[in-house]
């Protein structure tokens, strides 16, 4: 009688592409951004583990940080749709979303 071979795991199943929050674009790495901003969660005595994150695409993090001071972000952007409903954030993320995921974005 033939033994039976166990199910393997190997190769691991593919995973989906990750997908930005802000911009929607499927992207090969995101980044974790802090809806409020750490040194704002800390003045505020949250523990910086209980700070609300969403993952974004590089561009987007560095387009919030050079846009927003940390008190503009933690007071009056704490979610992801009060960012997506800014103008600046809007027209940025319009023009992104035409870029390939591939093309390396310069943010100024």
């Amino acid at each position: 009688m033939a033994r039976r071979q166990p199910t393997s795991a190997w190769p691991p199943p593919p995973q989906p592409p990750a997908c930005c929050a802000l911009c929607g674009r499927e992207v090969p790495q995101l980044t974790e951004h802090h809806l409020v901003p750490r040194s704002q969660g800390r003045r505020r005595g949250v523990p910086v583990a209980e700070l609300p994150t969403v993952l974004l695409c590089g561009p987007c993090h560095k387009f919030l940080h050079r846009t927003f001071s940390n008190a503009e972000l933690a007071a009056d952007y704490p979610t992801v749709e009060a960012l997506r409903r800014h103008p600046e954030v809007e027209r940025f993320v319009r023009w992104l979303r035409t870029q390939p995921a591939t093309r390396n974005v310069r943010v100024r």
